[in-house]
């Protein structure tokens, strides 16, 4: 196998690194305490086309890759987890998915502004009592001749109360059991029958907007149908195999960044006359973070690399999400504990670290998720999939 990266591949990391260090680093503490989110900020992000990996020309990619998207998230990640959402709401999941699934009508209108960046995306599957069940939600949509009337709520949808334009997912024949599930492309900020309102009661990630829309007879096109009727649960378990790996590649970045703070920190700070990187508790830490980080980085690497060369990829993006996820959980608890005390201060990012790092055991199928997905294809119950 071959690690080194490519020149241009070079490139787009440092691009991105840059960017975070320069753009998102210098007021990341005040927009943190302030909930703060800037779209203009997003817009600079599709500009240096950070939401054009994987996409064909003719719908502005940019000739990267899966493997690009997740050296470019993994480095936003390492200063913010909240500005790693980006890549997931504009390029991974709506972008991605109706350029795989849409009309060319649908492509011409939508793709172009997820990919600039200048139209916010998002993906609404989560329910007040669907999360891991996806199949159990109640919002659904009535045929009404020329349109889809749409009645229920969906809830934890990042960028909701800030979106242009996205993707819901609604059961149209329940009768049909997940067969029964359509996906669409709404537009809940120019269409009636729709409100959203945000989540703000949240752990962390507090500069990503999340929120809930409330359908209360939203008027839905018939050519805003994703696919055909019936096919929006495959549709969804596609999208997801996507945006795990989004996830997979923000929890590197959580994890690199804790580990990066925790081996500065334990280099500067002296106790009992020696710094504390000298002391082999924290060396056995800080060791043993390496090491999870580097063998989740390997996995995520070969999951984008999979996906890249066009190959089937679900159960090697489920083992990269769970040991990504796993890893930054743990390093940023062993972060936040080499700190001492200034761990759980808001004066240090430790905290952050360790409240953003959590929200990664839970988006795109939670830690528990991944096993069954995992086992399911390792015990030859279930194929792997695109």
């Amino acid at each position: 196998m071959h690690f080194d990266l490519a020149d241009e591949q070079r490139m787009v990391q440092e691009t991105a690194r840059r960017f975070a260090l320069e753009e998102i680093a210098p007021t990341l503490a005040e927009e943190e305490r302030a909930h703060a989110f800037k779209p203009e900020r997003v817009a600079k992000m599709g500009e240096l086309g950070f939401f054009g990996c994987a996409l064909p020309d003719d719908l502005g990619g940019n000739g990267l890759g899966f493997f690009e998207s997740v050296l470019m998230a993994e480095q936003v990640a390492k200063v913010s987890a909240s500005w790693r959402l980006p890549f997931n709401m504009q390029n991974l999941g709506p972008a991605l998915t109706v350029a795989k699934f849409g009309t060319a009508a649908q492509k011409a209108k939508y793709i172009p502004g997820w990919v600039a960046g200048t139209q916010l995306g998002f993906f609404a599957m989560t329910e007040p009592n669907t999360g891991s069940d996806v199949a159990s939600m109640k919002t659904h949509a009535i045929d009404k001749g020329d349109h889809w009337e749409v009645h229920g709520s969906k809830m934890w949808i990042s960028q909701a109360h800030v979106g242009h334009a996205g993707l819901l997912y609604a059961y149209t024949d329940r009768s049909a059991g997940n067969r029964g599930i359509t996906a669409f492309i709404i537009e809940p900020k120019t269409w009636a029958g729709v409100s959203a309102r945000p989540i703000e009661t949240k752990l962390g990630l507090h500069c990503a907007p999340t929120g809930e829309f409330v359908f209360d007879g939203m008027k839905v096109p018939k050519e805003n149908v994703l696919g055909q009727p019936g096919e929006g649960f495959r549709i969804c378990m596609w999208q997801l195999n996507q945006t795990r790996l989004g996830c997979a590649a923000g929890a590197l970045g959580v994890a690199g960044g804790a580990l990066d703070l925790a081996i500065d920190y334990a280099n500067g700070r002296t106790q009992f006359g020696k710094p504390i990187a000298q002391h082999q508790m924290i060396q056995a830490q800080i060791a043993d973070m390496v090491v999870e980080h580097q063998a989740a980085q390997m996995l995520v690497y070969r999951a984008a690399w999979l996906k890249d060369q066009g190959r089937p990829s679900q159960y090697e993006t489920s083992v990269a999400k769970l040991a990504a996820s796993e890893a930054a959980v743990h390093a940023a608890n062993e972060c936040m504990k080499i700190f001492g005390s200034y761990g759980y201060s808001t004066e240090y990012p430790a905290e952050r670290f360790y409240r953003d790092a959590k929200s990664l055991q839970i988006v795109e199928g939670t830690s528990n998720i991944q096993r069954i997905i995992i086992s399911g294809m390792a015990t030859g119950a279930t194929p792997n999939r695109e």
